[in-house]
């Protein structure tokens, strides 16, 4: 399976190195983001060209002809796939953050309190202690742990909605510290999903899963979406439950952030399907937009209102630079950019069958687009399996091995484990992980899919993953607990002999 590299996508040479996945080199892209100046990359959808950017990397969209017939094709029409297939075309560029999360271990979310001891040092359990002793006599096994990492997708593998998988809790605590090292195995979370801060959805997810999430260790469809507030000031969010997109864009760095309500409660005629309440308008934040210019449209999180959204997004889409109540001229050299979070198609959620996502909203303003002014829709998709996830991955995994090992680099072996095979797999075998396909999703069939098979195997279901990939990179004879009663230095059952 072909992987990316660097010279498929034209990004510069990179500086200031750090241990990484391949040749163990962090690629750190000078100030400025790739080669190609902003707004200059010869397509219609650019970033604003203002210039210097401190804090965001440009990564240009997949382009790779191996990838090119994957990227964002998840119509159930094979007929349709050329025209709904990717067009973050040549020349776009995805911003993703450069620097560094500001939260650290603190912002680490725990199921439960834990005990304190004012003005004492915290508790250090004693199983710390044993654990400790252990990885010092275990040295072989110990290196070939932190040499390895989990990507894990949520829904459909750990969870279904708002309800647990059993496997996934018996995962995570085998990850945390569960094993014969009590050892804590490095691993994110890589989800599509979206529509929440982080903090609040690594909160609901500590709880499910009875297990603590740090948002340091946790990525979201929308979460390199942060990166934009560099280029945008005045931008249109979509998706999500009530004002929870507005309230991520605004944490985002966002100044001026518009959403769907906003614009109803200043001309309801806009949406005349639409029966908008008391209460929506005592929430919303109306004002004279036409004398607003929108610059740039957000599909954070799957749309609760198709009829209103579709409307508003394709009146801003044929306006003149982002002011409604206009219809331009050329829709084409003054349309302003649209992105969307992600494109899958489907969702695995608590129903059997699993449900359309924001790739079905997406093909539907396509559509509509083409109706109404005869061209293709360009517009920007994150999200798996779009290259600039996987670099922003990167990132986390590096910084999430420096705040639990000290040692800030890359895994040589980086497991991505998920249910669909059309994001999840295929963008994990472009990005040359090891990829496992499980059966608890959006995926149910026999054997291997056939289009976008997983390179490490299919398992029914995560716990079954992990296990086999920990076994091969430290042993079949690994084992999946903790015992408290060993003594080191006796060298216990279990404690690998001094190598």
């Amino acid at each position: 399976m072909p992987t990316f590299e660097d010279s498929d996508f034209g990004v510069q040479a990179p500086l200031s190195p750090v241990k990484s996945r391949d040749n163990h080199i962090i690629h750190r892209v000078p100030s400025g983001g790739s080669s190609l100046p902003p707004g200059s990359h010869g397509s219609t959808i650019g970033i604003p060209a203002d210039g210097h950017v401190p804090n965001a990397v440009e990564v240009p969209a997949t382009r790779s002809p191996h990838a090119q017939s994957y990227m964002h094709s998840l119509s159930l029409s094979p007929s349709m796939k050329d025209r709904r297939g990717s067009r973050n075309s040549f020349g776009a560029t995805l911003p993703i953050p450069r620097s560094k999360r500001q939260s650290r271990l603190s912002s680490t979310l725990y199921p439960d309190d834990r005990p304190t001891r004012p003005g004492m040092p915290p508790v250090q359990p004693s199983r710390d202690i044993i654990a400790a002793q252990i990885q010092d006599l275990s040295g072989k096994k110990v290196r070939a742990a932190k040499d390895m990492a989990f990507v894990f997708d949520i829904d459909g593998v750990l969870v279904h909605g708002d309800r647990l998988i059993p496997e996934g809790k018996r995962v995570l605590e085998i990850l945390n510290g569960d094993n014969e090292l009590g050892i804590k195995i490095p691993h994110i979370f890589l989800t599509n999903g979206s529509g929440k801060p982080e903090t609040a959805r690594c909160q609901q997810l500590s709880k499910i899963l009875h297990s603590p999430i740090s948002t340091d260790q946790f990525i979201q469809s929308h979460t390199p979406m942060r990166a934009l507030a560099e280029y945008y000031k005045t931008v249109l969010v979509v998706g999500g439950e009530g004002y929870k997109c507005r309230e991520v864009a605004e944490q985002y760095g966002f100044i001026d952030v518009v959403v769907p309500n906003d614009i109803v409660a200043w001309d309801e005629t806009i949406a005349p399907y639409r029966v908008f309440t008391d209460a929506e308008r005592a929430t919303s934040r109306p004002r004279d937009f036409s004398k607003i210019n929108i610059e740039a449209i957000m599909v954070f999180s799957d749309s609760r209102d198709y009829a209103t959204d579709m409307q508003i997004i394709m009146d801003l889409l044929r306006s003149e630079n982002g002011r409604l109540r206009t219809v331009a001229k050329d829709p084409i050299s003054q349309r302003i950019p649209i992105y969307f979070s992600q494109g899958d198609l489907l969702c695995p959620t608590e129903h059997p069958i699993p449900r359309m996502s924001q790739g079905a909203f997406r093909i539907g303003l396509e559509a509509m687009y083409k109706a109404l002014t005869g061209e293709d829709l360009e517009r920007v998709v994150y999200g798996k399996p779009e290259l600039a996830t996987y670099k922003y991955a990167d990132e986390v995994i590096a910084n999430w091995m420096e705040q639990i090992h000290n040692d800030e680099r890359l895994p040589t072996n980086i497991y991505m484990i998920g249910d669909n095979p059309a994001s999840d797999i295929i963008g994990g075998n472009m990005y040359g992980w090891n990829t496992c396909l499980v059966r608890t999703g959006v995926y149910q069939g026999e054997g291997n899919d056939e289009n976008n098979p997983a390179s490490f195997g299919v398992f029914k279901n995560v716990l079954k993953a992990v296990q086999t990939a920990i076994r091969k990179e430290l042993g079949k004879d690994f084992r999946f607990e903790f015992d408290d009663g060993i003594n080191p230095v006796h060298h216990g059952i279990g404690v690998s002999a001094i190598e």
